[in-house]
């Protein structure tokens, strides 16, 4: 039995990389009894007796795990975000900073498109830029798309860690890989305007050796589900309130009426971003309001 690390599946196969070399295996059977599914990024065992032909016996332990995109043990998120086409959304890029939040992981934002808006929107990306620094994240976001700096930048974020690449449908994930290696040549897709979504043109995941780490380009999407956890636990997954929970009059305070509220307080004075307080709020009625779901697989 040999350890290794998935680095692609596709099609009910899964490539796994050890010692050099890479093999494709298949998993266990008892693995969809036991609804377990082997992820890109998994440590696992197996065995092989040729590199065309092997099975997975073992998933080992997982420091983390994401179900859109499915990847696992991974290091950072890069969320490329289109300041345009499709239309940018502080809700959906929050939802994802929250995502890879909730799963451990550490989020970078990289805006995209940047060629397709005026100086004076521009100037409110900025803005939107220095408020999510303020936070913590990094953010890379320059005037001209992919531009030197940007890339110099985003190379050195990869360097020695295991990435994913999430975002949007048509966001720009596959060009701004192409940038840094452009010997990939990964697929790209048009915009459609009628839907304002792009075209899906990423068909597998795949952990790929890119800048001095580990890179998954994954399939983008047109929505974000919902998030599936306690609405009391939600701002545990905002850092700037975490930071002003303890100021807080009453313990567990969730920063919407409770007197004596810091988060409330900081908001006022202009020292939060309003429309991260806002997304929140509507994911805490969203949260409060949701079924549950039973039965539901993992």
């Amino acid at each position: 039995m040999t350890e290794g690390q998935i680095r692609q599946s596709l099609s009910g196969f899964y490539d796994v990389f050890s010692d050099g070399q890479l093999y494709r295996t298949r998993a266990r059977g008892n693995f969809r009894k036991r609804k377990i599914t082997p992820l890109v990024g998994d440590r696992v065992a197996f065995e092989s007796s040729t590199p065309q032909e092997g099975y997975i016996l073992e998933i080992l332990p997982r420091d983390n795990a994401l179900t859109r995109p499915p990847v696992a043990n991974i290091d950072q998120g890069v969320v490329v975000t289109a300041v345009a086409q499709p239309e940018f959304s502080t809700g959906l890029l929050d939802r994802q900073l929250i995502a890879l939040e909730v799963s451990g992981i550490a989020p970078v934002i990289y805006f995209t498109k940047t060629d397709l808006i005026d100086d004076d929107r521009y100037q409110y990306f900025e803005q939107l830029a220095a408020g999510y620094r303020k936070i913590g994240y990094p953010v890379i976001l320059s005037r001209a798309p992919f531009s030197q700096d940007g890339l110099d930048q985003f190379q050195a974020t990869l360097a020695d860690k295991e990435t994913v690449i999430m975002g949007q449908t048509g966001a720009g994930k596959s060009t701004l890989l192409n940038h840094i290696a452009p010997d990939l040549d990964l697929a790209t897709g048009e915009i459609s305007t009628a839907l304002n979504r792009g075209r899906h043109t990423t068909r597998k995941v795949s952990l790929m050796p890119i800048a001095g780490g580990l890179v998954a380009d994954t399939p983008g999407f047109s929505s974000y589900e919902t998030l599936t956890l306690d609405y009391r636990e939600l701002s545990h997954y905002f850092p700037e309130f975490v930071a002003l929970a303890g100021d807080c009059r009453f313990r567990g305070c969730v920063h919407v009426n409770e007197p004596g509220c810091a988060v409330k307080a900081a908001l006022a004075d202009g020292e939060l971003m309003q429309s991260r307080y806002d997304n929140y709020l509507q994911l805490l009625t969203l949260l409060k309001n949701q079924k549950p779901i039973y039965n539901k697989k993992k």
